[in-house]
């Protein structure tokens, strides 16, 4: 943990600088699965379907915990992902309360895809991202040669 100092100008800059390239992604991102044929919040949540550990089944709650959002609304975007045969939704055999949500090969396709051209966003706006979190957390910009 940094030690508490008072932001500097360059601090400033920094911050401007990753909520400004974050809004890009985040614009980006939703453009990209929109043109795909998915609500931004639907990609997120095949995003987040696919992210889970191995080994750790993905719930309507963990799902909720995941995009920030009530158990509720997770239900209603697992149904209607479900009804556009993105996921498949199983009951827990150990517990019937549970839910566990798995995606389908038209999910897996279009995540592939989606995915793609997104890990190639980010590369392009990793330089900026770097710089601008080394001066937030180091109080200097990285060298050139990082």
């Amino acid at each position: 943990m940094r030690k508490p100092r008072r932001p500097t100008a360059a601090d400033y800059r920094a911050l401007a600088d990753l909520r400004f390239a974050l809004r890009q992604f985040s614009a980006f991102s939703t453009a990209a699965a929109s043109q795909a044929g998915l609500p931004a919040q639907q990609h997120q949540a095949l995003l987040a379907i696919k992210g889970t550990a191995e080994g750790e089944p993905m719930t309507v709650g963990l799902l909720a915990a995941q995009l920030l959002i009530a158990p509720h609304s997770a239900a209603e975007l697992v149904n209607r992902l479900a009804e556009a045969g993105y996921a498949a939704v199983s009951t827990d055999s150990h517990d019937r309360r549970r839910h566990i949500l798995a995606l389908t090969a038209k999910a897996e396709a279009v995540l592939e895809a989606l995915s793609d051209v997104h890990m190639n966003e980010i590369s392009n706006l990793a330089p900026r991202l770097v710089e601008a979190l080394t001066v937030l957390t180091n109080g200097t910009p990285a060298s050139p040669d990082e």
